[in-house]
């Protein structure tokens, strides 16, 4: 036979309600007509549903079989038929998220948890690039918000809301010729002439040049790529310690000393997006969760 949503839903009733009165009357129906419906199902099935040799009818092995599976449709077309109505009301088939490569998005990920647990059905993508890429992305419509580092200029078509701070700190391997057994004796400027790796777009220049110091510099677009380069003696990295700490507890990197200053640059982080396209429903909320959320440290 062919199942419908309305034969399931019958079919449920019965089995949750334990008679076919219950049943009828949960469904606003009359007994008859439910345990007619059942027989027909039954009689299309080939083989009996319930039991009816007691008072109340009794869910057979088969449709005891029958019922995780009926369950599970029955929850999917609840969600679709919400999930309709919610796209009726504005909101978007699909929220589209931009996020810097070496930014921590782990306060992100749990408004993104919140939002998916709200809208099950709501299409959500991340998309990871270096700074330059997520917001030339922001700005050409690949994605609707964006979480990056806030840069020394405000973006007049921008629209943001700080979500926190994020300390950038130069890493090197234990193994790096620059350390030399001294690294509580190195001044800043000593790294200007050693490579940096650093987390930059293959096509776009880097517009924020405060983590760069070094004279000579390799890029990568990935952020686990930069730290492995850094690990295996290719150069030192300015990269966020929330990401580098577990690195730096194995004793795979080093996090540099300096004698003139505080290795530690200290970045906004921002969820932004463009105040001439409005955001839509789950992009709206997404900020909502994450304004409201306290600021990552």
């Amino acid at each position: 036979m062919n199942f419908s949503s309305d034969n399931i839903e019958l079919f449920l009733a019965v089995l949750d309600r334990g008679s076919f009165s219950a049943a009828a009357r949960s469904l606003r129906r009359v007994p008859s007509a439910v345990s007619m419906a059942i027989a027909n199902m039954e009689a299309e099935l080939g083989f009996p549903l319930f039991d009816r040799s007691h008072r109340e009818p009794t869910p057979t092995a088969l449709a005891l079989a029958l019922a995780p599976h009926a369950r599970l449709i029955a929850d999917q077309l609840r969600q679709l038929q919400v999930h309709a109505i919610e796209l009726s009301q504005g909101l978007e088939s699909r929220l589209s998220i931009g996020v810097t490569s070496d930014i921590n998005g782990a306060g992100l990920l749990a408004a993104v948890k919140t939002l998916s647990q709200r809208y099950p059905l709501l299409d959500i993508e991340v998309l990871t690039a270096p700074q330059d890429e997520v917001l030339h992305m922001l700005h050409q419509g690949r994605v609707s918000v964006c979480l990056a580092f806030g840069g020394l200029n405000v973006n007049s078509a921008e629209q943001f809301h700080f979500v926190g701070a994020e300390s950038l700190v130069a890493t090197l391997s234990p193994q790096h010729p620059a350390l030399s057994g001294a690294a509580d004796e190195l001044f800043l400027e000593d790294l200007v002439n050693v490579r940096q790796i650093m987390v930059a777009s293959r096509d776009l220049p880097m517009v924020d040049l405060r983590p760069r110091v070094a004279e000579s510099y390799w890029r990568t677009d990935s952020l686990p790529m930069a730290l492995n380069m850094v690990e295996a003696g290719l150069g030192w990295g300015n990269f966020p310690l929330s990401l580098t700490a577990p690195l730096l507890a194995q004793g795979r990197l080093v996090r540099l000393k300096f004698k003139n200053t505080k290795n530690e640059l200290r970045l906004p982080m921002h969820l932004i997006w463009l105040k001439s396209r409005p955001l839509d429903k789950a992009a709206r909320e997404l900020v909502a969760l994450m304004r409201d959320a306290p600021p990552a440290a």
